[in-house]
């Protein structure tokens, strides 16, 4: 059938890396990550839909929690094998490879994902991607988790306290979340196809590719992080760079597949919605772990993981990209201007570095490409500020859905 060709194509995908991993092949490291990272995304893509045919099975409060998990699993394992490895060997520079790894699949949800949804949205219909009064709850833990994480490279660490202050923030979000009114999914595709089965086929088939696609995940995460990283030190290209925007291309994709299809099917409260619950789920849990695998894989929480300038100012860029998405995004309404406002900020801090010293000589100061890279933290904090006229009723309404906004 028509409708199951994504399906077989996702299994597909994932044969490669399965076989290599089970007869134990030794590839080059090219080789190596392109296998395992076609494994990783056609993963992926079972457990989006395993995710959203579990809907019908479990109550809705246990199914925020459970598919929030499981869909972001292959992002997950990757970014908790950088952070593993840092706690065995703390002298290398696997704890920036975590870091790079979280920051990168942080900013590429906004910069990227966020940005197609509303910029189809406006292409298609002229209006702005609206979100349903329920994402408020969304954006004020988005929030929330944004506020805290400025903190974390102002201390100049990043500490157990921290990661339970985040992971606990994602709790009682889930806890809120779960008392809405439950609703119906609404599936299309390889999705609807497994949920028309009957219930006791549906299950096993679920739950089948449940195991399966965290099988080929948990098999791959390590041969993909160190293909990666080796085919930096041989193609001589940056690995953190590499680490921080190839590795989350393959489990992020197919999150901004789907929600660019939502986008394009008139539903693009679902397809936006979507993403800043993932961009949540991110923000939180995914940074929250960190410091709680490596105090576990070092054998002592005494001692936070090792992070230098670099990494730090990492977090505090993409602090500072999450808190103007918050601004923008505080009116539970997305336009065009503000999606071409992130997506260029994006983009720039994105190029920032590779340009070669000698244009950046030509502009006032002469500064470097790292430099311009560093200023763009504070370009994101500064529209914010700039735009707080405008969007700080919106947020006063956000966190106080009782009071009228002021025109």
């Amino acid at each position: 059938m028509k409708a199951l060709i994504p399906l077989y194509l996702a299994l597909i995908a994932c044969l490669p890396g399965l076989a290599a991993s089970l007869a134990g092949v030794h590839l080059s490291p090219q080789t190596a990550a392109l296998v395992a990272g076609a494994a990783i995304l056609g993963a992926s893509f079972l457990l989006l839909w395993a995710c959203d045919v579990a809907q019908h099975d479990i109550p809705q409060a246990l199914a925020l929690a459970v598919v929030a998990l499981i869909a972001v699993l292959p992002e997950y394992a990757v970014d908790m094998y950088f952070t593993w490895m840092a706690g065995q060997h703390p002298e290398s520079d696997y704890a920036h490879f975590a870091i790079a790894n979280m920051t990168g699949a942080n900013r590429l949800l906004i910069g990227v994902a966020w940005t197609a949804v509303a910029g189809i949205v406006w292409w298609r219909t002229r209006k702005p991607v609206v979100l349903e009064s329920d994402r408020r709850l969304e954006v004020v833990f988005l929030g929330l988790a944004t506020a805290y994480a400025i903190t974390i490279p102002l201390s100049g660490s990043l500490t157990w306290v921290d990661g339970a202050v985040l992971v606990g923030l994602y709790v009682v979000y889930i806890l809120l979340a779960g008392r809405r009114e439950a609703e119906e999914p609404d599936l299309e595709g390889v999705a609807a196809h497994i949920a028309r089965l009957p219930s006791g086929k549906r299950r096993f088939v679920t739950a089948l590719l449940f195991l399966f696609a965290a099988g080929i995940i948990v098999a791959n995460a390590e041969r993909f992080s160190e293909g990666l990283v080796a085919t930096g030190r041989i193609l001589g290209v940056s690995e953190f760079l590499l680490v921080q925007w190839l590795a989350p291309i393959a489990s992020e994709a197919p999150e901004f597949i789907v929600a660019i299809m939502f986008a394009m099917r008139g539903r693009a409260s679902l397809a936006l919605g979507s993403l800043v619950s993932s961009k949540l789920n991110q923000w939180t849990l995914l940074v929250g772990m960190i410091p709680g695998v490596y105090g576990v894989s070092a054998g002592s929480f005494a001692a936070p993981i090792p992070l230098d300038a670099l990494q730090l100012h990492e977090i505090m860029l993409t602090a500072a990209q999450s808190l103007l998405a918050v601004g923008l995004l505080s009116g539970l309404r997305l336009d065009v201007r503000g999606a071409l406002l992130l997506f260029g900020l994006f983009i720039g801090q994105f190029l920032a570095p590779a340009v070669p010293d000698a244009v950046w000589a030509f502009l006032p100061g002469h500064l470097t490409g790292g430099q311009v890279h560093y200023l763009f933290t504070f370009l994101y904090f500064g529209v914010f500020v700039v735009l707080l006229p405008r969007i700080g009723p919106h947020l006063l309404v956000l966190v106080r859905p009782g009071r009228r906004e002021t025109s």
